[in-house]
């Protein structure tokens, strides 16, 4: 089978998908509108379930699995959010789920996986601990690995949510999207070539965990070690995968501060009256900074998830960088 992501694969993960996620509203804000000059619609995917788009592409590749395959479980390692989407899917799947987490995980996204049955293996905050430690608990069980990002099934799961915004609202001229992984931008883009080519494709990350803009520019996957963030679900790095299609199939990638995102998260839940989290922040924050020209224009921005944690919400804490 080919690695290459088709439309083909996203429609027919819509169907395979279909009983387990919800279609999630886009709704407008007026107050982002008027600052803006655009229309503006937010696919709002803080409404699913579990609380983020992740759900999309963790059930399309634990559905896609054999029962052999699953004959030991499923394992991943996720900051939160894709984990609690495994966590989730397994449970349906009625498989078991292993998660390996950041110890600087939130700590609501750690009760999260938790919750949905899942056992978890801490490490440190480190992609290559990450996956270090997920190659050894494979290894030692034979769980099949449902990749964060870096996987056909996942990536085409994650551009459902981009086909159903372009089905309800025709003709978007431009559609952004939070950038970690590169899983939502990757099916958001071969979706939206196939659905409205002309539409301008636009990823979003933190300047403190850019890999992507850097990996654009030099050509090869750039890695941070360390990203430094408040968007804990944007501090991944890209996977072959993903990068290739970014590369050949999106129009651009915009950088955010943490000042932006944190106001912008705060104007959401203000005027909009919905939760969003910091990672769903980074699209309002580069339209309310005019990092893209959006003025008069049809805009679709994807508010990726929800999942905050109370306690520590970044206004009142602005200060303390690991507070995610």
């Amino acid at each position: 089978m080919s690695d290459i992501l088709g439309i083909e694969d996203i429609r027919a993960a819509a169907l395979r998908i279909a009983p387990h996620v919800r279609r999630t509203p886009v709704l407008r804000c007026a107050a982002l509108e008027e600052q803006t000059g655009a229309s503006v619609f937010c696919k709002c995917e803080n409404f699913q379930e579990m609380g983020a788009f992740k759900l999309r592409g963790a059930s399309n590749a634990i559905f896609s699995l054999s029962q052999q395959a699953v004959a030991q479980g499923v394992a991943t390692h996720s900051s939160g959010n894709h984990g609690t989407a495994v966590a989730l899917a397994a449970k349906r799947r009625g498989v078991p789920a292993c998660v390996v987490m950041p110890e600087n995980a939130s700590a609501y996204k750690k009760r999260a996986v938790a919750g949905y049955g899942a056992s978890i293996i801490y490490c440190e905050a480190t992609l290559r601990a990450r996956e270090a430690a997920l190659a050894e608990y494979v290894r030692e069980t034979g769980a099949a690995v449902v990749h964060p990002y870096n996987d056909r099934a996942v990536m085409a799961g994650q551009g459902t949510a981009a086909m159903e915004l372009h089905e309800e609202i025709p003709d978007l001229e431009v559609i952004l999207v939070p950038l970690g992984g590169g899983g939502l931008l990757s099916g958001t883009a071969v979706a939206t070539r196939a659905l409205r080519p002309g539409c301008s494709i636009i990823g979003v990350e933190p300047l403190g965990a850019d890999d992507a803009w850097r990996s654009l520019r030099s050509g090869r996957i750039e890695t941070l070690p360390h990203p430094v963030t408040i968007a804990d679900g944007l501090r991944a790095t890209l996977g072959p995968l993903t990068f290739a299609v970014i590369r050949d199939e999106a129009d651009g990638i915009v950088r955010v501060s943490e000042e932006a995102i944190i106001s912008a998260m705060r104007f959401v839940w203000e005027h909009m009256k919905i939760i969003i989290e910091p990672s769903s922040a980074v699209v309002v924050a580069a339209l309310r900074e005019r990092l893209v020209e959006v003025k008069g224009r049809r805009v679709g921005a994807i508010l990726s998830g929800g999942n905050v944690d109370l306690d520590c919400l970044p206004w009142q804490h602005a200060e303390e960088k690991t507070c995610g």
